[in-house]
């Protein structure tokens, strides 16, 4: 584990928005029963990619519905960089969507959820923390607690 301690701030990218205006767009098609297929002709239930989160905005509206796990990380962190691949997977093969936020650019959120040191992974459940991980995880015990939850 590494622990946190580096202000600074994080501009928005306008990747970073496209991203999530995607996101919102499958939420809306989730809350509706759509299954909507894109030009791959993959089901656009859930991202099968991390969303990198920016903005305590953009966290709120990721977390609200579903089944959401979030990685706390930091750029600096050697366990966090071990963990991004099983995040990656996971992110891939469940139906959760997976975000991920740097504490650095992040600190407000990774005060809030008292983060005190990376990697840490919250899920949520229709927008409620129902359980906090802390250090390297492995990728069946994520997939596992996804399900408990789905």
């Amino acid at each position: 584990m590494c622990k946190t301690n580096k202000p600074e701030e994080r501009v928005v990218s306008a990747d970073d928005r496209r991203a999530e205006e995607i996101r919102q767009r499958k939420l809306e098609q989730l809350r509706n029963g759509e299954r909507q297929t894109g030009d791959s002709g993959q089901s656009e239930a859930s991202p099968s990619e991390p969303v990198h989160v920016d903005a305590a905005e953009a966290f709120q509206d990721i977390v609200a519905d579903g089944v959401v796990l979030v990685d706390f990380y930091a750029d600096w962190c050697g366990p966090c960089k071990q963990l991004e691949p099983i995040v990656e997977r996971v992110a891939a093969g469940t139906d959760a969507t997976v975000a991920k936020v740097d504490i650095d650019a992040n600190q407000g959120l990774a005060a809030q959820f008292g983060v005190r040191s990376v990697p840490t992974l919250l899920l949520f459940a229709d927008g409620e923390q129902v359980e906090q991980l802390v250090g390297l995880q492995q990728e069946p015990q994520l997939r596992s607690l996804i399900e408990r939850y789905s």
